[in-house]
């Protein structure tokens, strides 16, 4: 689950396809230093983006990601 206290950085590692959603929303510096000590609330304050608006996507599209199984041969 993605909440607002967490790292950039931990939440691109959790589902790298969230960068995009990231990137649509306004967050262009993903790939900036800051991603690896700013959090998602910090970071949608300096953007002006309603952080809780943006956890509820987050999370709506990780929630929706295909669960691989792989089965022992």
């Amino acid at each position: 689950m993605i909440t607002k206290d967490m790292i950039i950085k931990e939440i691109i590692e959790i589902n790298p396809e969230l960068a995009t959603i990231l990137m649509e929303s306004g967050m262009h510096c993903i790939s900036c230093p800051a991603v690896y000590g700013e959090t998602l609330e910090e970071a949608c304050m300096v953007h002006g983006i309603d952080v809780d608006e943006l956890v509820n996507v987050l999370n709506t599209i990780n929630d929706s990601k295909p669960v691989e199984n792989k089965e022992d041969e």
